[in-house]
């Protein structure tokens, strides 16, 4: 799995076309159920709204499982796939887009629905600030109190980080691993040790 971008912060765009108000959000949400969230923050906030369409790509950009979007009672075709199609081509992850819309009493046709849902979530992108997301993997590590120095001295060589340390007899270390450099870790690890310390991977 490769490294990706996603949003580093939420980012809003306005438009008013034919007396109707559309409210874009864009905003970071690592999974479903944050994207779920975020809809139902957006139904919270604007309870006087007609419509709340959205889109959310929840994982890595590449993964159509976590893909999902809705029209909420506009004509089929006209706000969710626009709006998808508008994240899908940004090639970020872990982002939902929400388009909240005020119904100004003036119909704007499929064509205009279309250009307005799509075109709030391109408005919106086009001002989004972006980080880079490493994918880890998460390991378990056992070492005497003398070894731990290693243990941060690879975890810090492959871009890694110490989750949690339980100190005992021995110490037990939780790490992450850019999943690209796991068999380096190991590698080295092992070089380290003489074969002493393994990592043993975390069910997710």
């Amino acid at each position: 799995m490769h490294a990706y971008f996603v949003p580093a912060a939420p980012v809003t765009a306005s438009m008013e076309i034919k007396k109707s108000r559309f409210i874009t959000l864009l905003a970071p949400t690592p999974g479903i159920e944050a994207a779920r969230e975020l809809i139902r923050q957006s139904r919270c906030e604007h309870p006087g709204a007609a419509h709340h369409c959205w889109a959310y790509i929840a994982g890595p950009p590449q993964d159509s499982q976590q893909l999902g979007f809705s029209d909420d009672g506009e004509p089929s075709g006209t706000a969710g796939k626009p709006m998808l199609a508008q994240l899908m081509g940004s090639g970020l992850g872990e982002i939902t887009a929400v388009v909240v819309r005020y119904y100004g009493g003036i119909r704007l046709g499929t064509g205009g629905l279309v250009k307005a849902y799509g075109g709030g979530v391109r408005e919106a992108l086009q001002r989004m600030a972006c980080t880079q997301r490493v994918p880890q993997a998460e390991f378990m590590v056992s070492c005497r109190y003398e070894q731990q120095a290693w243990i941060d001295a690879v975890v810090n060589q492959t871009g890694g980080r110490v989750v949690q340390c339980d100190y005992g007899e021995s110490i037990i270390l939780r790490v992450a691993i850019p999943i690209a450099r796991v068999a380096m870790a190991e590698e080295k690890l092992r070089d380290l040790s003489r074969g002493a310390l393994q990592l043993a991977p975390v069910a997710q």
